[in-house]
C-alpha cells in the first residue's frame, strides 16, 4: 500500500481547484485585456469628434471663419455633437448588456414582455424613412407576424442598428430588404438583407467586435459609431438568439436573427 494513500482524494480536490482557479485567473485577466482595450478605443472615438468641435467653435469664436463659412462650421458642430451622443449612448447599452450578462440576469433592462417583431420592423423602416431616402436607398419590410419574448428596446436597437447598416453601407439606387418569418421549433426569424458593398470574407468574423471597421475611413464619413453590430451580437445573446451572416464584396451583406419560441 502506498504511504498516505487515504490523501489521494484530496489531493485529487486540490488540483482540480487549482485547475479551475487558474482558468477563473486566466479570465479575469482576459477581461482586463478587454477593459483596457475598449477604454483605449473609447477614449480614441471620443477625441476625435471632440477636436472637430473645438476646432470649428474655435473659428467661429476668434472671428477667424468667413460669415459664409459659419453655416458649414456650424453644420459641422451639430454633426459631430450628434455623432458624440450616439457614441456616448450606444457605450451605455454595451457597458448595460455586459453588467447583465456578467450578472447572467436580464432584471437590469427590466421585465420580459411580448414583442411583434414585425411591428417592430416597421417602426424602424419608418423612423429610418427620411435617412434612407436622403441616401437613395429603398427599405421594405415583408412577413408575417411574429412574437418574441424579450425587451422591446433593445429589440428596437437589434433591428435599428442592423438596418441603419443596410441603409449606410448600400449605394444609391440600392435597395434593403427586411424579413420576418418563423424560424424552427415556432420561433422567429429576422433577416435584413442589402445590396451595398459587401463584406470581405477575411473581415466576416470581425464585424461584431467592437469598433472595428471593415473601412475604417468610409465608416467615420458615414458616422458610424463602430459599436452597431455588437450591439446586435449582445441584444441576440440577451434573447437566446443566433446570427448568422452571408456577405460577397460588391454584392451585399444579408444577416439573420433566429429567436427561439416565444
Amino acid at each position: 500500500v502506498a504511504p498516505y494513500e487515504e490523501l489521494d482524494p484530496l489531493v485529487s480536490r486540490l488540483n482540480e481547484q487549482h485547475g479551475q482557479l487558474m482558468h477563473r485567473m486566466e479570465q479575469i485577466q482576459d477581461a482586463a485585456d478587454l477593459r483596457r482595450e475598449f477604454t483605449a478605443n473609447v477614449t480614441h472615438e471620443l477625441k476625435t469628434p471632440i477636436a472637430s468641435i473645438s476646432g470649428a467653435a474655435e473659428l467661429i469664436r476668434d472671428g477667424i471663419a468667413k460669415p459664409k463659412d459659419v453655416p458649414g462650421f456650424a453644420g459641422r458642430i451639430y454633426d459631430d455633437a450628434r455623432r458624440l451622443s450616439n457614441l456616448v449612448s450606444d457605450i451605455l447599452t454595451l457597458s448595460k448588456l455586459d453588467e447583465s450578462e456578467r450578472a447572467g440576469s436580464q432584471e437590469l433592462f427590466g421585465p420580459s414582455e411580448s414583442v411583434n417583431l414585425l411591428a417592430a420592423a416597421r417602426d424602424v423602416a419608418d423612423r429610418l424613412a427620411p435617412k434612407a431616402r436622403k441616401a437613395g436607398v429603398d427599405v421594405s419590410v415583408e412577413g408575417v407576424s411574429m412574437m418574441v419574448r424579450g425587451n422591446a428596446r433593445l429589440l428596437d436597437e437589434l433591428v435599428s442598428n442592423l438596418c441603419d447598416n443596410a441603409i449606410r453601407y448600400n449605394r444609391p439606387g440600392g435597395k434593403v430588404f427586411v424579413w420576418v418569418l418563423p424560424g424552427e421549433g415556432g420561433g422567429a426569424r429576422l433577416r435584413v438583407s442589402d445590396t451595398g458593398i459587401g463584406i470581405p470574407e477575411a473581415s466576416q468574423d470581425k464585424v461584431f467586435e467592437r469598433f472595428y471597421r471593415v473601412d475604417k475611413g468610409r465608416s467615420r464619413d458615414m458616422g458610424g459609431t463602430g459599436l452597431g453590430l455588437a450591439i446586435v451580437k449582445h441584444a441576440a445573446a440577451y434573447h437566446g438568439a443566433q446570427i448568422a451572416l452571408e456577405s460577397a464584396v460588391d454584392k451585399g451583406t444579408t444577416i439573420t436573427v433566429t429567436f427561439p419560441r416565444a
